[in-house]
């Protein structure tokens, strides 16, 4: 279950990476805009604005992330990312952070490809820091019993491979950022994570368990991210983001 206000707990940091990938759109005047997992839908609203001519629909997995999108005004709905098809007007696609919880999406970005009118524009990112210590973390912690709740040992390719992955398209934009974020507050890079990384350890367990496990995860992170004389902690933020144009 997501919970769209611990998501939202660093909805600046967040955010960052959606408004440079939707930069290198450059769309002029699409007729549907489409956002793939729309989340609690505070980043949709900026397509309207956008493109205040299209029509924007938008949809996520989650009913609390779908409810969060409707009271931000966004008229999403419960959706499967794995079984959509963009419908035949759609001139511009954005996924923002959701690809990473697909294994099979460079399957499912071909499709969307193959359906999309010439000249649309695909864009979406996805997290590179699988291998960094706030991830790996993660899972050495929980162990092998909890080895199942991890869908992918590589839930993201590398960036060459989705430019290869998209090289039939008329341009292919691929790059990669680190932000260097300065989290503040007690277990900064905790309170991170809750919101994305851990859903699915914390959905598996009890709530003993689960403050158990937090128990052992939380010195961890604090010593592979430790705190800053003024109460900070810096923690780097890798993306990988992907533009195509159809």
């Amino acid at each position: 279950m997501w919970d769209p206000a611990q998501y939202l707990a660093f909805a600046d940091h967040r955010a960052r990476p959606f408004y440079e990938l939707l930069a290198r759109v450059r769309a002029d005047s699409p007729r549907r805009v489409v956002d793939v997992g729309c989340g609690p839908g505070n980043l949709t609203v900026s397509l309207r604005e956008r493109w205040p001519g299209a029509a924007i629909e938008a949809f996520d997995s989650s009913a609390e992330m779908v409810e969060a999108a409707r009271e931000a005004g966004v008229d999403a709905r419960v959706g499967d990312v794995t079984t959509w098809e963009p419908p035949a007007d759609t001139d511009v696609v954005v996924s923002n952070a959701v690809l990473q919880w697909v294994p099979e999406h460079p399957s499912i970005v071909r499709r969307w490809v193959s359906r999309l009118p010439g000249g649309a524009w695909l864009a979406f990112q996805v997290p590179g820091n699988y291998g960094d210590p706030s991830h790996r973390l993660i899972r050495e912690v929980a162990g092998e019993r909890l080895a199942h709740v991890f869908r992918a040992e590589k839930p993201v390719l590398h960036p060459v491979e989705y430019a290869e992955l998209l090289a039939g398209c008329s341009s292919v934009d691929v790059w990669e950022t680190t932000y260097v974020q300065r989290l503040s507050g007690p277990d900064p890079v905790l309170e991170w994570v809750s919101g994305t990384a851990l859903r699915p350890v914390r959905a598996a367990l009890s709530s003993a368990d689960w403050d158990a496990y937090v128990a052992e995860l939380a010195p961890r992170l604090r010593e592979a991210y430790p705190e800053r004389a003024d109460g900070t902690t810096w923690f780097p933020f890798r993306r990988i983001f992907v533009v195509a144009q159809v």
